[in-house]
C-alpha cells in the first residue's frame, strides 16, 4: 500500500488557479485518532473566502495569523465524508471499514481536501445513514452547523415566528429554510428569481426577489432575520425587525459587531460552532426526511479548480461537492 496521497494545496493566497494538486506523505492516525479515506468533500464560500484572504479589513489580521501571515498553513476542506480505514489504539467510537462524515473544522487543520484525513474520534464525525450517498452526506455539515448555530443556539427560534433569510439558495440559505420550518416558523426566503422554485420546494412559505425587492424596504416585519450572504447590514434592516426581534449575522462588517457589543440581545454576529449533539441531530432529521442534501453540482477531485471558480461566481445552489473517489 502507498504511503503517498493526493492533496489540494494552495502555497499562496489567491484566485482558484493558486489550488494544486500535489502528492504528499500519507497520514498515519495517533492513539487517539482515526483515518478517514476521504470519498466526497465541498468547497463552501467561507473556503472560498479564506482561499482569497477575502476578510474584512477589521478581520484580515485576525484571520492570517490564524491561517498563516505570509502564505497558507493550512489544506481547506471542513466538510468530509469517507471510510475509515484505520484507528489508534484508543479509538472506541470507530472501527475500520465505518462509513462516516462530519465537519472537520479549523480546530483540527481543515484537510479534508485530499485522499486521506485524520482527525481525533472526538470530531464532530457520526457514522453515515445509508441512505445518503457520500456526496449528499459531505453536503450536509456545514450549512446546517451554521443554521443551527445563529437560528436555534442563538436565535431561539420558536414555532410561529416570522423568519427571513437572506441568501436563501446557497448553502447555510438551504440549510436554514428547512430547519426554520422545522422548528415551524413561517419563512421568507430572499434569492434571485430563478431559485424561487428551490427554495420554496425546501418549505419557505414566501419568497422575495432581491433584484426587484429590497426587503428592508417593505411593510412586513420579523422576529428573526438571518443574513447569511452580507448583502444587508444591521443599519438598513432593523426597521423591519419587530421590537424584540433579532438581527442574525453569519456575514457581517464593523457596524454589526459595534451594535452587537451595544445590544447582544439585538444583534449577533458569531462563527459556527460544530459538535457532535448536533450532527447526530441532523442525522435523526435526515432518517425522518424533516431535511435533504441539496446539492449544485459535483465536481471530480482532479477538477477541483473548476469547483472554486463556480463557487466564486456567487451563483451556486446549495453545495458544491468534490468527489475525491
Amino acid at each position: 500500500m502507498s504511503n503517498k496521497m493526493k492533496s489540494a494545496h494552495y502555497p499562496k493566497y489567491g484566485p482558484p488557479e493558486v489550488v494544486q494538486i500535489i502528492e504528499v506523505d500519507k497520514p498515519e492516525p495517533k492513539a487517539n485518532e482515526v483515518l478517514i479515506k476521504v470519498h466526497a468533500t465541498t468547497v463552501s464560500s467561507g473556503e472560498a473566502r479564506v482561499r482569497a484572504s477575502n476578510f474584512p479589513p477589521l478581520f484580515w489580521l485576525p484571520g492570517r495569523l490564524m491561517l498563516g501571515i505570509f502564505k497558507p498553513r493550512y489544506v481547506l476542506g471542513n466538510e468530509v465524508a469517507g471510510v475509515v480505514e484505520a484507528v489508534g489504539s484508543e479509538v472506541t467510537r470507530f472501527q475500520v471499514g465505518d462509513a462516516v462524515f462530519g465537519g472537520i473544522g479549523s480546530k483540527n487543520g481543515m484537510g479534508a481536501h485530499a485522499e486521506y484525513k485524520c482527525v481525533p474520534e472526538d470530531t464532530p464525525i457520526v457514522k453515515k445513514p445509508e441512505s445518503l450517498s457520500f456526496g449528499e452526506a459531505a453536503s450536509i455539515p456545514f450549512g446546517m452547523f451554521t443554521a443551527m448555530c445563529f437560528l436555534k443556539h442563538k436565535g431561539d427560534i420558536q414555532a410561529g415566528q416570522q423568519v427571513l433569510i437572506n441568501g436563501a439558495s446557497g448553502a447555510v440559505g438551504t440549510a436554514s429554510v428547512q430547519l426554520a420550518k422545522y422548528y415551524g416558523a413561517e419563512v421568507t426566503g430572499v434569492c434571485s428569481a430563478g431559485n424561487t422554485k428551490l427554495v420554496k420546494s425546501l418549505g419557505a412559505d414566501h419568497v422575495i426577489d432581491y433584484k426587484t425587492e429590497d426587503f428592508t424596504q417593505g411593510d412586513k416585519q420579523y422576529d428573526l432575520i438571518f443574513e447569511t450572504i452580507g448583502a444587508s447590514t444591521y443599519k438598513t434592516a432593523k426597521a423591519v425587525l419587530k421590537p424584540e426581534g433579532k438581527y442574525l449575522a453569519a456575514v457581517f462588517g464593523f457596524g454589526e459587531i459595534v451594535a452587537a457589543i451595544g445590544n447582544s440581545k439585538r444583534v449577533v454576529c458569531a462563527v459556527a460552532d460544530e459538535n457532535i449533539e448536533d450532527l447526530a441531530f441532523f442525522v435523526e432529521l435526515l432518517e425522518k426526511s424533516a431535511i435533504k442534501p441539496v446539492v449544485d453540482r459535483h465536481y471530480p477531485f482532479a477538477e477541483i479548480v473548476e469547483a472554486h471558480r463556480h463557487v466564486d461566481t456567487g451563483r451556486k445552489r446549495g453545495n458544491v461537492v468534490v468527489d475525491v473517489v
